[in-house]
């Protein structure tokens, strides 16, 4: 007889299940499906030859997935899971964690549309399923939500501090490695926050919208200074900071217990890797300006 053991969850895994931005759900218990307002349903597979592929035709293993509808492959943290439950409802599931086989899609809005219009969901679950109507609203809730808890543990790890004067602290000593704007801040502000520093990686000035990675010159800070993640140029090592606007001000604020925050500066770690990755999906999904470059 073969007995079945099962891990208990590590401290990572217990954090990463609170991050889902709605109640938790299961893919069968149509949780997170009930709060997605109308659905719509899709035609059985076959209506779209090329609305993509079957899903076992790959075994969800390994570090890489692919997208059914660009059919390219991409890490699966920087993607969009899907499963399908009982009810034949699409469910999102944004910690990847939920029973069943995924359906994986890039992590665009456009993409997803796609994946709607063309059937890709029912084609890949090799039967009618239902779609949330507003599956990109659903979508933007849900990460929108695991970005401001992200934001979250990093301040009570003390890995993350906001205003100003911290901001541009961090930013000047090197300590900062993920700078996060409001998404209705001023754009005087922000330039305010970057100003006075040779921007070397995404030209001169500060980054605007369409160059969210920049690299700060590390001769600011001295020899002393903190030097992970650098690379030699003319003599001088540039210091990758990454700039993103995931969340209002209001939102922001919350986090750190006021009306609004407008800059927000995040040390390296794991914390701040995980929040580059989830305002990068964000920033996918709502057109703002994420972390990639």
């Amino acid at each position: 007889m073969w007995l079945r053991t099962r891990r208990l969850p590590t401290t990572e895994a217990v954090q990463d299940d609170a991050l889902a931005g709605a109640p938790r759900a299961s893919a069968g218990d149509g949780t997170a499906a009930a709060a997605a307002g109308p659905a719509v349903d899709e035609a059985a597979p076959g209506a779209a030859e090329d609305a993509g592929a079957p899903l076992d035709d790959e075994p969800e293993r390994g570090p890489l997935r692919r997208c059914i509808i660009t059919r390219k492959q991409g890490e699966r943290e920087r993607m969009l899971r899907f499963v399908v439950g009982p009810e034949r409802r699409v469910v999102p599931d944004l910690t990847a964690r939920l029973p069943g086989r995924g359906i994986w899609l890039s992590a665009r809005a456009d993409v997803v549309e796609n994946a709607k219009i063309r059937g890709a969901f029912a084609r890949a679950a090799r039967g009618p399923v239902t779609v949330p109507a507003d599956l990109l609203a659903l979508l933007q809730a849900g990460l929108a939500g695991r970005v401001g808890d992200f934001v979250g543990f990093a301040r009570r790890a003390g890995e993350a501090v906001a205003g100003f004067t911290k901001a541009r602290e961090w930013l000047v000593s090197g300590r900062a490695v993920l700078v996060l704007e409001a998404s209705d801040g001023s754009v005087d502000e922000r330039a305010r926050l970057l100003s006075g520093i040779r921007w070397t990686l995404a030209g001169e000035g500060p980054p605007a919208q369409d160059r969210p990675v920049v690299a700060v010159e590390d001769d600011a800070v001295g020899e002393s200074g903190p030097n992970a993640g650098s690379s030699s140029r003319g003599g001088s090592r540039a210091r990758a900071v990454r700039v993103a606007t995931p969340l209002d001000a209001a939102r922001l604020g919350a986090v750190f217990g006021r009306d609004h925050v407008v800059h927000v500066a995040v040390a390296a770690g794991r914390l701040a890797e995980r929040l580059a990755i989830e305002t990068e999906r964000l920033s996918g999904i709502t057109g703002r300006n994420g972390t990639g470059a």
